[in-house]
């Protein structure tokens, strides 16, 4: 029997992990790239150094091999035919994209974090579950075989029940001197100028460190403690990116019925300098996620005097070990996608961001709003 094909675009070129989950895509011998398009800035860009979205969709059409380059999705989308889009556009501009691709009955997958809102992510839901198509939501962390372990030891009741979750996640911002992304290095051509007018750093795009970055922190969260949060107290601000409109640092502190979470993202950061995790706190013991060398290990600690046990992961399952492979693997049989993929999943961590920025703006602690039972 045939292999089942897909006919693959991209809209959207703001987010440079379009390039890495592009070059996932070609590995692949069931997709064929049809075309691409970008989403319009609020405000135009004035490079095109390495991972802006001029040098992210000019390595789709001439390294990647995309055939079509439209001006304007919304003319692609009338004019192509898709089985499949990605969608790596600034996260404000995620509903409307995701709203008009369902509408054409295509599948898609969406970059991290779902959405610039709660009320934004709600958008996509209905409007998928409407088309009847199936909408991913891929975070780099799912495909990370300690991130997985420590879920699977968490599961085995190895520390008890988990009580407290610690994540930091940090660099010195996405499009600084020398960032590397997925292996390939930044020039160091951009302007601090030119960094401003970025969506990144722009105010009303869904840009900043707190969605960027503690947005992973919810995920393992919710994962983790496998139960939606209740509250979250947080704290953003810009400490040293003059250029920027957004936080460059950010706190949440989140609320769990049963436990409690620390996530803390940073654009201003050379050296972490304390594991940054996932950590989690259990009743007999704490598990932190590391890497050592070429190894992916979980350290089990127990604490009064005791070595710590370090139980190394296990590769991903064949054929199931990077976003192009799940879902194509989901379309091709059925069989469900990882759970830190649903939309359902999602929501639940959006709220927790969602209360985390609404806290930053009132200044006081605020309820998380789990809303899987409205979008019916």
């Amino acid at each position: 029997m045939s292999e089942k094909r897909f006919r693959v675009g991209v809209i959207g070129f703001g987010h440079m992990h379009i390039n890495d989950v592009m070059r996932r895509f070609n590995e692949l011998s069931t997709i064929e790239w049809v075309a691409c398009a970008d989403t319009i800035p609020d405000v135009p860009e004035t490079s095109d150094a390495t991972f802006t979205r001029a040098w992210n969709r000019r390595y789709a059409h001439e390294t990647i091999g995309i055939p079509r380059v439209y001006d304007d999705y919304r003319e692609m989308l009338e004019r192509e035919q898709f089985d499949l889009v990605l969608v790596y556009c600034e996260n404000a501009k995620h509903a409307e994209v995701v709203e008009a691709v369902a509408a054409k009955g295509a599948h898609m997958v969406v970059e991290k974090p779902m959405a610039a809102t709660l009320a934004e992510a709600l958008r996509m839901v209905r409007a998928v579950r409407a088309a009847g198509v199936t909408l991913a939501i891929n975070w780099p962390s799912t495909w990370t075989p300690a991130i997985r372990k420590v879920k699977e030891l968490l599961d085995a009741g190895v520390i008890g029940r988990p009580l407290e979750l610690k994540h930091r996640a940090g660099h010195r911002g996405p499009l600084a001197a020398g960032a590397v992304h997925q292996g390939v290095a930044g020039e160091a051509g951009m302007t601090d100028a030119d960094r401003g007018r970025t969506w990144w750093h722009r105010a009303g795009t869904g840009g900043g460190a707190l969605l960027d970055f503690c947005s992973y922190g919810a995920c393992f969260a919710r994962w983790y403690f496998g139960e939606p949060a209740v509250a979250a107290i947080a704290l953003a601000a810009n400490l040293n990116s003059p250029y920027a409109q957004t936080e460059d640092n950010a706190i949440i502190a989140v609320r769990f019925p049963r436990a409690m979470a620390l996530l803390e993202a940073s654009w201003t950061t050379l050296d972490h300098g304390v594991p940054t995790g996932p950590i989690v706190y259990g009743e007999t013991g704490t598990l932190v996620g590391e890497q050592q060398g070429d190894r992916q290990v979980v350290k089990i600690a127990r604490g009064r005097g005791t070595p710590p046990e370090y139980v190394e992961a296990a590769p991903l399952p064949a054929g199931r070990q990077n976003i192009a492979q799940e879902i194509t693997h989901h379309l091709a049989t059925g069989e469900p996608l990882h759970p830190t993929l649903e939309p359902e999943f999602n929501l639940d961590a959006m709220a927790i961001l969602d209360a985390g920025v609404r806290s930053v703006q009132s200044g006081k602690l605020e309820l998380v709003n789990n809303a899987c039972w409205c979008i019916g």
